[in-house]
């Protein structure tokens, strides 16, 4: 088997060695209903609630502001909709056009199927927000904003203290989608206007099915998935138990790994970075240099398509996302790299690599190595991209 470079941390995470023993149990010993009233279910509920106190922690919140979910779209959803159905009075949602498909589409299909006026709120070419725009749109008639902390394409980090402070103000509701953002940077919602922050375990180490909602204390909540009394009436269903143990055990390396994770995860992004604007030529970075996770680069590479880079590097066994997608047998740009004006010759062109605590220095090393010849060859045999080449060459 080949070796792979995994540089696609914010598409998914390893799980850590540490959270998978620590589920281990509860899948073949401990498997008992954390609902049930005798003793075996009971001590199972004692790890839900250790678990729950772990990931308050992280968060800087309350053990009782936390609610498990299946995931981070789950969490957006209930959120979002929890916020509407409790503001009846209001019809107006404030909302990125980066945001991530779970709250981009839900909004969109608010608007076309429940009458929702969404006011959307653009980027500039770093990624960035106008605070001015930001102020101007949320007003009395808004029943939530509804602004990511952190993109996952670019990486770039939003000012989300601030909005909440704005959306306050108006007495409108505060929702995050934070999932990119937990275990990356610090965190303490104790100390902000935020009422619903989601996450998603498979992005911090933790298995993919399970994640959490945060709704801040004395928030009106109307609950999304209804059934029996788990968590305090406020998502019924049998809990995932394996899977919340192993958030919890998550919860506590993140905390462990904070220092790293802005430390050598940055330096290994910067290093990475760096050597690909000096030796490939006509490439850009896509967002804010230094507003943005340390974890995270998107960078595109003008004249060449995206999904024939990805290819190519899937061949040397590296693992990263394009900046587009396949629709209906067409390329069609990233909605985030559209919002932000990234010109054509790039957008097609973008890549994200995003790294872990797990990646290495020799990983890196390796993409630096092979990269800029996979960029050259593939717009070698590319009429458009070395006719540009080359007229950019005659210039200089």
């Amino acid at each position: 088997m080949k070796k792979v470079v995994y540089l696609d941390n914010n598409a998914t995470t390893k799980v850590a060695p540490e959270v998978f023993e620590a589920m281990r149990p509860y899948f073949t010993e401990r498997y008992g209903n954390p609902s049930s009233m005798h003793s075996f279910g009971g001590s199972v509920a004692r790890e839900v609630s250790a678990a729950r106190r772990s990931l308050a922690e992280l968060l800087g919140a309350s053990p009782q502001e936390i609610v498990y979910t299946s995931g981070g779209t789950e969490s957006d959803s209930t959120a979002i909709l929890s916020a509407l159905a409790t503001n009846p009075g209001r019809r107006e949602i404030v909302a990125t056009r980066v945001e991530h498909p779970a709250v981009l589409n839900l909004c969109k299909h608010l608007a076309r199927t429940k009458g929702y006026i969404v006011r959307w709120l653009s980027v500039d070419k770093d990624g960035m927000l106008d605070m001015n725009e930001v102020r101007n749109k949320i007003s009395d008639e808004t029943a939530l904003v509804s602004v990511m902390w952190a993109n996952n394409e670019t990486g770039v980090i939003f000012p989300i203290d601030e909005i909440a402070e704005i959306a306050q103000e108006h007495g409108a509701l505060m929702h995050t989608d934070a999932v990119q953002v937990v275990g990356k940077i610090p965190i303490k919602v104790s100390e902000s206007n935020i009422n619903f922050l989601a996450l998603s375990g498979h992005k911090l180490h933790a298995p993919k099915g399970i994640g959490a909602l945060y709704i801040k204390k004395g928030t009106r909540f109307s609950p999304f998935v209804i059934g029996g009394h788990q968590e305090s009436d406020r998502r019924g269903g049998t809990e995932n138990v394996p899977g919340i143990v192993g958030l919890g055990a998550a919860a506590a390396l993140a905390r462990k790994n904070l220092v790293e994770e802005n430390t050598r995860v940055r330096q290994l992004r910067d290093r990475l970075q760096k050597a690909l604007l000096e030796r490939i030529p006509a490439c850009r970075v896509n967002g804010h240099l230094e507003r943005r996770l340390p974890n995270t680069l998107s960078i595109g590479f003008e004249y060449v398509e995206g999904e024939a880079i990805l290819m190519r590097m899937d061949e040397k066994g590296i693992c990263a996302s394009s900046g587009s997608a396949c629709t209906s047998g067409s390329l069609e740009p990233s909605h985030v790299l559209r919002a932000m004006g990234v010109p054509f010759t790039a957008v097609h062109g973008s890549i994200r690599f995003s790294l872990s605590r797990f990646s290495t220095e020799e990983e890196i090393e390796f993409v630096v190595r092979e990269l800029p010849g996979i960029i050259e060859f593939l717009r070698s045999i590319s009429p458009f991209g070395r006719d540009a080449l080359s007229a950019i060459c005659t210039v200089h």
